[in-house]
């Protein structure tokens, strides 16, 4: 079966710059090692998207249209359709008090978050420092190898997809999530740590739109998704109540 848009596939990929072969992003562990930008906190497998979705690079995944499962495919990006070209005005002189307000002492090549702009030190010079709020990757051509590992068929198999690729929480299993769709209702029982564990409540509490976004835009007949919470007493054991 050949993809098309709108498909829910699963994709290894290994992205470098064009001009330096350098790697900057893989989801094989290996790779990652050789390169030097292995991630310990990082699941290194093939990832779960919806064809036309916007979770890749556009240009990958209007490459990897007509493929088949198991089919590879090498795609060059120039950078007008991957991360845009250099803006020399998103290189900024910021004060360093500012700096200070925050409790930092900035230095060349430090990595800093301003207003949700990702931003880069270049350099440190008395009171001003200079900071490139350029992407890291801006004004590169990109060349990705891109695997097709599978294609998912099954409902229940896309939506736990879309939980996993915007869900992505070690202590979670998504095995454990029950699905049950009745009447254009999709209703998601998440694993009970979901629930216990305070970061992955938060962090399902911020992906509930955009996978609640990719299931009903993307699977036909679905036009709802409900999360479902549940908390149920546990009664007390009768060594519970002899220890206290």
């Amino acid at each position: 079966m050949a993809i098309d848009n709108g498909d829910f596939v699963r994709v290894n990929f290994t992205g470098k710059v064009k001009e330096t072969d350098e790697v900057f992003d893989t989801t094989y562990d290996e790779i990652a090692q050789e390169a030097g930008i292995f991630d310990e906190n990082k699941t290194y497998k093939a990832i779960p998207i919806v064809v036309g979705g916007n979770h890749l690079l556009p240009a990958i995944e209007e490459a990897i249209i007509g493929l088949e499962e198991g089919d590879t495919k090498h795609v060059e990006v120039d950078s007008a359709n991957a991360f845009g070209q250099r803006d020399p005005k998103l290189v900024q002189l910021v004060p360093m008090k500012e700096f200070k307000k925050q409790g930092m002492t900035p230095f060349p090549g430090m990595r800093i978050q301003s207003e949700g702009t990702a931003g880069k030190v270049l350099t440190v010079n008395g009171g001003r420092v200079k900071v490139d709020f350029n992407h890291e990757l801006a004004g590169k051509d990109l060349i990705y190898d891109v695997e097709v590992t599978e294609i998912i068929a099954d409902e229940e198999e896309k939506i736990k997809s879309m939980i996993e690729l915007h869900y992505s929480n070690p202590n979670v299993d998504i095995d454990k999530t029950e699905i049950d769709i009745v009447d254009g209702v999709a209703n998601i029982k998440l694993d009970e740590m979901a629930k216990f564990d305070q970061k992955s409540y938060m962090d399902i509490t911020f992906a509930r739109f955009r996978i609640a976004k990719d299931i009903w835009d993307n699977i036909e007949g679905i036009n709802k998704v409900n999360f479902v919470d549940e908390f149920e007493k546990k009664e007390e054991s009768e060594e519970d109540a002899e220890e206290e």
